[in-house]
């Protein structure tokens, strides 16, 4: 069932039935982003071509994009993003209790000094207005090379739309994160309090 600000029907299409069999294929359920989405043909194609295309992108290391997203998803307080991004980074080799410690991570002691660069500078660039430091994006630029930073900054504002989108439809945690190891208490607890 889905979660969404959006009560009328799914329209029938065959972008959105094609796209549902997809998301049951690839997740075990219809993504609830897709079902919001889905009853705006434009925009359901141009979040797909989207996501494909960020799919290709992969100059920067993806424990330190999956980092990155989440620490946005956290700073925006999207728990649709933080539960899919436990999920989706539980799939990949990231370390489950970094997942966990991303709302914490100043005083977390799981993170070396690169990945809590990427924590911050994610969290600068989520900000409104950004807020970015020149030495912060001059260290990342030297650690990453430019072609890993310009996806780092361009992944944050793709994780921007997706958390802002999903936060205004309404949508919230739907159980991902229920099938990993991941306990997303303190870090959904953490979420609703900023």
């Amino acid at each position: 069932m889905s979660r969404t600000r959006i009560t009328a029907a799914l329209p029938r299409t065959l972008t959105n039935r094609a796209m549902a069999m997809y998301s049951r294929w690839k997740y075990g359920a219809v993504l609830d982003p897709l079902v919001a989405a889905g009853h705006h043909g434009g925009v359901t194609r141009t979040y797909m071509l989207t996501e494909l295309g960020v799919g290709g992108w992969k100059a920067l290391d993806p424990d330190l994009k999956s980092l990155a997203v989440m620490a946005s998803a956290v700073s925006i307080g999207c728990t649709w993003c933080v539960d899919f991004g436990y999920w989706e980074a539980q799939h990949g080799h990231l370390d489950p209790a970094k997942l966990h410690d991303v709302p914490a991570w100043r005083s977390s002691t799981r993170f070396t000094d690169l990945e809590r660069d990427v924590l911050a500078f994610a969290e600068a660039e989520t900000a409104t207005p950004p807020s970015i430091d020149d030495d912060l994006a001059a260290r990342l630029i030297d650690a990453l090379g430019p072609k890993a930073f310009t996806e780092l900054v361009a992944i944050v504002a793709v994780e921007n739309l997706r958390s802002r989108s999903n936060a205004a439809m309404g949508l919230s945690a739907q159980g991902f994160s229920d099938r990993c190891e991941v306990p997303l208490g303190g870090a959904l607890a953490e979420v609703g309090e900023q």
